[in-house]
């Protein structure tokens, strides 16, 4: 899985392949390869590692001309990242060359069927049997080939198809795995993400499960499975490749923390009356009844689009008494949930294309209940297959490790509370507008926070050492939640082993862990809760532990039994969680720039999970 790019036109194809790649590097990946036509030879280049590799490979060999081709950077899901092993992939005579994002779950059958058919195979990959089969069924047509291959296969995946037998023209494939074609001046570029190709285009198609983009020199255009033609529109990109970019950051996650306080203007603007009285989720179209009918809530994400869903859980069910649950996606669908129509089930997803998410969304339709996506991408899948949709409008997320996309999910979840609280009404029209009040004004104090990261850092510096293994994050209620996140953003980018505990367990069996030194992070934002965290952090102390506490400005008790303290501007109560996980954030960007790793892109993980 991972990126993948195409490119068909009058300029020359391989810097325009590998600077297309380069823009999904974000997303993460250890191998890397493209195919080109070279003339009437098809040229294959591709190895373990990064893009720098490949193309110190090319600059060795000489780049060869050529105005069509294909391009593949991979995170090795289920084989060893080898040379053999990278991307793209080819048929027994090299005559076809495919790249592959997804997993194609009946492989193993279709390989051995072809086996016993003649083909051999060099490499362990499951894309591997793609090429084979458009070779196959190949009859002197390309795109008839790739719908006699999509009808045959199971599973996910976005392909791209090329063969020197028909070298002006390029076919792509997609489903459940996200694929979009941008047009050009004469030209056409086919990609798994926009970022890739804003250098050259606005203008794109994104296709649905099933359809077939064949991309001419005279013109392009898509089919479904059948094979009939499909009428799309042209989807125009709002923002630039500027958006993309580091502008002056060492990395991407700092700009992306940074940028938090425009995301969470913007995902509020046009979401709440010039007077502060009220929520307007006018892309919302439930009617005030079906809100009223809901029985219960489904928060349904993955990593740290679940942790939303936790916080969104802890909020709704106070501001709206309504049962809200929270699954994690993957395992959603196969423990048989209850749903139906009184049910509304909220998925929570950066990209809009994670693949267990997407699978969650579908098995809550199928059984009838409403769907509303959280997302930050317009014309991801789940966008498009929800009922409803509230973008974060966070702009484009780069880093691997999310930061701007939680805090604007947090700020949907906020909206999303309120907004039912409004038509149920669970909160008087004065305590909504106290709420709104605190909302308007978290952009300016997460700024606040922000400006004060040189404290943060200096922690970080002294806290996580480069000997350091085991780290824990505790809190309660709404601080528990909070814990989760920021344990996984230094686990994540750190490699720190880092656990978030609700408080009050630590007791029943994690003290057994705790020895002279230890390092805890302890929240302290919940005043309903303060003085039960502190005689946690007590305890903790009383066993050598060295703690650190996030408290509101103005609060003492806490800081009377931790060893450091960061301070928080004051808000709201139940408004606390975006305040919070901004230290954490920059705890986690600070201890890895400390210890050295890779920050944007840490090892085995990637942006967009398009696989199950």
């Amino acid at each position: 899985m991972c990126g993948i790019v195409g490119y068909l036109g009058s300029q020359s194809a391989v810097p325009i392949l590998l600077n297309c790649l380069k823009q999904l590097e974000y997303r993460g990946y250890d191998s890397a390869g493209i195919a080109i036509l070279n003339g009437d030879d098809l040229t294959v280049a591709k190895s373990a590692g990064k893009i720098s590799f490949l193309e110190n490979m090319l600059q060795e060999e000489g780049i060869p001309e050529s105005h069509v081709g294909i391009g593949h950077t991979r995170w090795a899901t289920q084989v060893r990242p080898t040379d053999l092993n990278s991307p793209p992939d080819t048929g027994c005579t090299s005559n076809f060359a495919v790249v592959h994002n997804g997993i194609i779950e009946n492989y193993q059958a279709i390989k051995e069927w072809l086996q016993k058919e003649g083909h051999s195979f060099v490499s362990e990959t499951d894309a591997e049997v793609l090429p084979h089969l458009v070779e196959h069924f190949y009859q002197g047509d390309l795109e008839t080939a790739v719908l006699e291959v999509i009808n045959r296969v199971e599973g996910s995946y976005a392909m791209m198809v090329f063969t020197h037998k028909e070298p002006r023209k390029l076919v792509a494939a997609r489903k459940d795995s996200p694929l979009i074609m941008g047009l050009g001046e004469k030209e056409y570029f086919l990609a798994s993400d926009i970022p890739a190709i804003l250098s050259y285009t606005r203008q794109a198609y994104i296709l649905e499960d099933g359809e077939v983009a064949v991309l001419k020199p005279e013109g392009a255009y898509i089919l479904d499975w059948k094979g009939l033609p499909v009428d799309k529109a042209i989807f125009k990109v709002e923002w630039d490749a500027a958006a993309a970019e580091k502008a002056g950051y060492d990395h991407f996650m700092r700009k992306e923390m940074h940028e938090q306080p425009r995301a969470l203007k913007d995902t509020l603007s046009s979401r709440i009356s010039l007077d502060n009285r009220y929520v307007q989720l006018n892309e919302v179209s439930l009617t005030p009844q079906q809100i009223k009918d809901f029985t219960r809530i489904k928060m349904v994400g993955c990593g740290t689009a679940y942790h939303a869903g936790i916080v969104g859980k802890y909020l709704i069910e106070k501001l709206v008494r309504i049962p809200v649950e929270v699954d994690i996606a993957s395992e959603f669908r196969y423990r048989d949930p209850l749903l139906d129509e009184r049910t509304l089930v909220v998925v929570i997803s950066q990209s809009g294309e994670t693949a267990d998410t997407l699978a969650a969304l579908r098995e809550a339709k199928r059984k009838g209940a409403r769907v509303l996506a959280v997302t930050n991408v317009v014309g991801s899948s789940i966008s498009r297959e929800a009922d409803d949709v509230l973008y974060t409008w966070a702009g484009p997320e780069i880093a691997v490790a999310s930061t701007k996309a939680y805090t604007t999910q947090l700020i949907c979840m906020y909206l999303l509370g309120l907004y039912l609280a409004q038509v149920r009404r669970t909160l008087s029209e004065e305590e909504i507008a106290t709420m709104i009040t605190h909302l308007r004004q978290l952009p300016q104090q997460v700024q606040m926070i922000l400006n004060r990261e040189q404290q943060i850092k200096k922690l970080a510096e002294t806290y996580t050492r480069s000997e350091l293994e085991n780290i824990f994050f505790i809190g309660r209620g709404l601080d528990y939640a909070v814990a989760m996140e920021g344990s996984l953003k230094l686990k994540e980018i750190t490699y720190i082993h880092a656990e978030a505990y609700a408080a009050g367990e630590l007791k029943h069996g994690t003290f057994a862990l705790i020895e002279e030194g230890f390092p805890i992070i302890a929240l302290g934002t919940q005043e309903s809760l303060l003085e039960k965290t502190v005689n946690n952090v007590k305890e903790l102390k009383a066993r050598g532990a060295t703690v650190i506490g996030l408290a509101l400005k103005g609060d003492t008790q806490l800081q009377e039994c931790v060893d450091e303290i960061i301070y928080l501007p004051r808000t709201h109560n139940d408004l606390t969680s975006i305040l919070a996980v901004i230290p954490l954030q920059l705890l986690a960007y600070y201890a890895a720039v400390t210890r050295g790793t890779n920050v944007d892109q840490p090892r085995n993980l990637t942006k967009a999970v398009t696989v199950e």
